[in-house]
């Protein structure tokens, strides 16, 4: 295939620890609205995390609603030193702590320092690009794997385009990625959600052109979806780091969120201004101050049967034409993300991730163990 079969998979990390106790899987979260919804779906697939929050009123209140009683520990990001306590040698350390920009940090220093197996469900750009950009190469150095945006944001999209870059072959060079829901995802979205997205807002976005990351605001493309014609607005995500090591013909990658609807052009002209906003005085005070009211008063998270997902990638050759394209079809995005991680984090607590450092969910798993573990979370490719 010339450079787009996706690099085999090296030796599993090693998985021992130096005390007593085999290693385990960390939920580090696990009081908050992903981390509730990941503990369970953990304990579905047999597993016995220890659940770590900063309150443990509220780490024995999720511990009595369910059916069987788990280990529980107290860590707070301001007390970074209490998050590494939790974490040893060969640990799986799932973190849900969000805005993740602002509180994710300590997790990723607990993991590197143990040289662990690190996964968390963030969404945020500029999270992303510093996973793989400072703190995946000193993971590496450790034995520690990285692997960030382990949840609906962005899983799906980089397994869609690792399948329509497969039936591409050679040629494909770009591919384009859409993430698109049905339902009031409004509704749905929990208050971490919520904070991340107002921490976002004076984020630079980004995306992978020419072979390179590189800086951009408010692109927007229409998908057919079903269909109907469906704007999304670019964005930066863990595809444009992940796709070119594995595939290293890729030259442009460009990701689109279509969760907005009509709203979509009107959002891609604010992100052009972001700049100019970024630089106002006070700005980022005021965004992080309404994030921190959103966490405070909480809200969201109401359950909506008819919620569904769809991911669409497209790949093309370096003349533009469409090679190919693979939809995706799932769920609610946020019971997808508390399953497949349950199924990362048991997975690489059975069998180890293929390297070290910041890595991607293809090379962590490889392509056909991740289409499996997706399927079983409730992600399909659609016929």
């Amino acid at each position: 295939m010339n450079g787009l079969v996706a690099v085999p998979r090296p030796r599993p990390v090693t998985r021992y620890r130096s005390g007593m106790t085999s290693p385990r899987i960390v939920l580090f979260g696990a009081t908050g609205f992903t981390g509730r919804l990941t503990a369970q779906a953990l304990l579905a697939r047999g597993a016995q995390p220890l659940l770590v929050g900063r309150d443990q009123a509220r780490l024995d209140a999720l511990v009595a609603s369910l059916p069987t009683e788990l280990p529980t520990a107290v860590a707070d990001v301001a007390r970074p030193d209490s998050v590494r306590r939790t974490v040893d040698h060969g640990d799986v350390l799932i973190s849900t702590v969000g805005p993740f920009a602002r509180w994710g940090e300590p997790a990723v220093h607990a993991a590197t320092e143990a040289g662990a197996v690190y996964l968390d469900s963030t969404g945020e750009p500029s999270f992303i690009k510093r996973i793989f950009q400072r703190y995946g190469p000193v993971a590496a150095t450790r034995g520690a794997a990285l692997i960030t945006a382990f949840g609906y944001d962005y899983v799906p999209g980089n397994l869609a385009a690792a399948l329509a870059l497969r039936k591409a072959g050679s040629e494909a060079i770009r591919v384009d990625i859409g993430y698109f829901v049905r339902g009031n995802l409004a509704r749905r979205a929990s208050a971490g959600t919520r904070a991340s997205a107002l921490g976002m807002v004076l984020e630079p976005m980004y995306g992978f052109r020419d072979g390179r990351i590189v800086r951009e605001n408010g692109r927007t493309r229409q998908f057919t979806v079903g269909g109907r014609r469906r704007h999304g607005m670019s964005l930066g995500a863990s595809e444009h780091f992940a796709l070119p090591h594995a595939y290293p013909r890729l030259r442009e990658i460009n990701v689109y969120l279509g969760w907005l609807g009509g709203l979509t052009r009107a959002a891609g002209m604010l992100a052009k201004a972001t700049p100019v906003l970024a630089a106002l005085p006070g700005a980022r005070r005021v965004t992080e101050a309404m994030a921190d009211r959103v966490i405070r008063t909480g809200g969201g998270g109401s359950v909506d049967p008819g919620i569904s997902s769809q991911i669409i990638a497209e790949a093309y050759d370096a003349g533009g034409e469409l090679l190919s394209t693979v939809r995706l079809d799932g769920g609610d995005p946020y019971d997808f993300t508390a399953r497949v991680l349950a199924w990362a984090g048991t997975t690489a607590l059975t069998d180890g991730v293929a390297g070290a450092g910041a890595l991607g969910p293809v090379d962590a798993f490889g392509l056909a163990d991740l289409t499996a573990g997706c399927a079983a979370a409730g992600l399909h490719e659609s016929t």
